[in-house]
């Protein structure tokens, strides 16, 4: 999830000549958009358990919820702060991406993020143990500099994880975001990239070989091949440090993503002043296979249910858990105990 001001965002892009329609140029599929639970604040960050359960952050709470197959949603933990992404790790814990909290607007049912929480005390990584219902921080600096606004975590097969920080914003300043590595453990963290403009969704090749991430306001997609531990492969005469793999149009709001079994990309398409939300897929070479046509302000997928063809989505603005049949298998996660 990606902090905005809707008005500026509006206003900012709207006058643009560009007119991306993605129904026309890729091929628009329409999805059985079953809610699975609603009244969640701002939910982010699902993950499925063995259980058929999704286990998910409410940003706006400051807490890690579980919504069974019912529907019934129950807190898990209270961690404050804005716990932002998660992902299941080694021993089957939950880390936590925690971007610090926002200043939250609330209006005509729906729930909007802006600048930093008047709280904000820093972003962190959290562990979460599920048996326990205990949280704690487990990194909030690296080398020696504070944490942003962390968004999103994948891990490797390593007991490690990619992480994006966001950068947090203010009412005047807005600061620059990075791609990190961390070790599960406590032991080591690093920086990979930086700086970067918002980057926010993190994903890995089904290899292992490539990390990609989303950049929510360039609306850009990157690759970087993998080439030690949080450590990749650089491009060194771009001015972008990555492999552009795919971009949209100006007036697009990305956020995060997950892959599919083959390796295609499904990138959240938040916000667009043409119409075109929902879910975006895209094939590494970078084509785009079309657009999962969605509700404004989805802005995450986790897959499940018998071969990984069930995607959970997390609906945020209206605080929606949604579940559709995805058209192919999803990656199955390191750790996933589906």
């Amino acid at each position: 999830m990606r902090i905005f001001d809707r008005r500026s965002f509006l206003i900012g892009t709207i006058s643009s000549a560009v007119v991306g329609l993605l129904s026309s140029a890729e091929g628009l599929a329409k999805a059985n958009w079953v809610t699975v639970a609603s009244g969640l604040r701002f939910p982010e960050g699902p993950v499925v358990l063995a259980d058929g359960s999704v286990v998910l952050c409410e940003i706006a709470a400051g807490r890690v919820s579980q919504v069974h197959p019912d529907g019934r949603h129950e807190v898990v933990a209270e961690i404050g702060g804005g716990p932002n992404g998660c992902a299941v790790g080694p021993e089957g814990a939950i880390y936590v991406c925690n971007d610090g909290g926002f200043r939250w607007i609330e209006s005509d049912g729906r729930l909007l993020p802006g600048d930093r929480a008047p709280d904000y005390a820093g972003g962190h990584i959290d562990r979460l143990d599920l048996k326990t219902r205990k949280a704690q921080v487990l990194y909030h600096t690296v080398d020696g500099k504070a944490l942003s606004a962390p968004n999103d975590l994948v891990f490797d097969d390593h007991g490690g994880f990619w992480f994006t920080d966001t950068g947090a914003r203010g009412a005047r300043s807005q600061d620059y975001g990075g791609l990190y590595y961390a070790k599960s453990n406590g032991s080591l963290i690093r920086e990979a990239v930086y700086p970067m403009n918002a980057p926010n969704g993190v994903a890995l090749s089904p290899d292992g070989k490539v990390v990609y991430v989303a950049l929510t306001y360039d609306r850009l997609v990157m690759a970087f091949p993998i080439t030690g531990e949080g450590i990749v492969d650089r491009n060194p005469v771009s001015f972008l440090p990555g492999r552009p793999v795919a971009t949209m149009p100006p007036g697009t709001l990305l956020d995060s993503m997950k892959a599919e079994a083959d390796g295609t990309l499904c990138v959240a398409v938040a916000l667009s002043v043409h119409g075109d939300t929902g879910l975006l897929r895209i094939r590494p070479n970078g084509e785009k296979s079309g657009l999962i046509s969605g509700p404004e302000g989805i802005t995450n997928i986790a897959f499940g249910g018998k071969n990984l063809r069930t995607a959970f989505i997390t609906e945020s603005i209206t605080g929606r858990l949604l579940r559709t049949t995805w058209p192919a298998s999803g990656l199955r996660l390191n750790y996933q105990s589906i």
